[in-house]
């Protein structure tokens, strides 16, 4: 792994530790609030909402680094290797149009909502909808370090952590 590689995948797995620490704690002293003074934090549920959405779009590309999304392998495993590797080809390239789309995409929105505010909060929902372009812009930097293994034999970046574990096991 390169030193940017390495970096770049610390820097997104701090923020999605941040952004989870921040969720957990936000509802877990709203619950004791609302069970010890009977009075909640307005704006709780609205933050940790907005918290998860911004964990889940930038949270997607860690995970497609490692093959964790939702895969139908059977057709690739079936079919000799050099149509194999052309179909994964295929996949590749209609996984960046796809991630190219939710960032064009989410731009819009940001654009749309810009002058809408969150009832709680108010602060404009282009904040919220900014998660779906930088976490797209996210999965194309995450897919483009682990394309060529995918291309080549369907390989996904393994995680220090499962290595140490295997190793370890062995």
């Amino acid at each position: 792994m390169n030193l940017f590689e390495k970096y770049f995948l610390a820097a997104n797995r701090w923020a999605l530790i941040m952004l989870l620490a921040a969720m957990a704690l936000i509802i877990f002293t709203n619950v004791v609030l609302r069970y010890l003074t009977r009075e909640s934090i307005e704006w709780a549920e609205e933050v940790a909402r907005h918290l998860m959405i911004w964990l889940t779009f930038l949270g997607a590309g860690p995970v497609l680094r490692y093959g964790g999304h939702i895969a139908v392998e059977n057709l690739q495993d079936s079919l000799p290797r050099p149509a194999a590797v052309l179909l994964r080809g295929l996949i590749a390239l209609l996984l960046l149009g796809f991630f190219g789309f939710m960032i064009w995409y989410g731009l819009l929105y940001m654009e749309r909502t810009q002058y809408q505010t969150t009832a709680a909060t108010q602060i404009s929902f282009a904040w919220i909808y900014a998660a779906m372009p930088v976490g797209g812009a996210l999965l194309v930097v995450h897919w483009l370090l682990i394309m060529r293994g995918y291309l080549r034999e369907r390989v996904f970046a393994a995680d220090a952590h499962f290595d140490a574990n295997a190793s370890a096991s062995l």
